[in-house]
């Protein structure tokens, strides 16, 4: 007498804030080290300070920080790479990748790649990469406020 199998069912899909990984292995998103809550006035001065070296700093520790928690994203190398031969990329790329990570976690998306259309074409109207930065940084680092970061 042959034994009987239940049909197979597909298996159940993977709880709110997880995702498939290289060969099936689930990860949770998230699960990574939470990044620095970095001050928006502090980073300008910076900037203005070190005549811009922060700023290529400040592409290359946001996008390793955000790569280490979720799993995903262009990481801290390539974006410093990009940062310093393809630099007008940075701004959409950073608000994409800010805007993602907030939706992956259920939050609502405050930032994404056309927030960077404040970077270039709004640098024309001078303050329009200052307007970029204070929406991205402060999405950046209400996301991380709200994983854990304390100021």
């Amino acid at each position: 007498m042959s034994e009987q199998h239940p049909a197979q069912q597909p298996p159940p899909p993977p709880p709110y804030g997880h995702a498939p990984q290289a060969h099936g292995q689930m990860q949770p998103l998230g699960a990574g080290p939470v990044g620095e809550v970095r001050g928006t006035g502090v980073a300008i001065l910076l900037y203005f300070v070190t005549f811009g070296i922060y700023g290529i700093y400040y592409w290359f520790k946001v996008h390793e920080e955000m790569k280490r928690h979720t799993g995903q994203g262009i990481g801290g190398v390539v974006a410093l790479v990009l940062a310093l031969f393809v630099g007008i990329v940075m701004p959409y790329l950073t608000s994409s990748e800010v805007g993602t990570m907030q939706e992956r976690a259920g939050r609502k998306r405050t930032v994404s790649a056309v927030t960077g259309l404040w970077y270039l074409p709004g640098i024309f109207i001078l303050v329009g990469p200052f307007i970029w930065f204070v929406k991205t940084n402060g999405a950046l680092n209400e996301y991380w406020e709200s994983v854990g970061a304390r100021r």
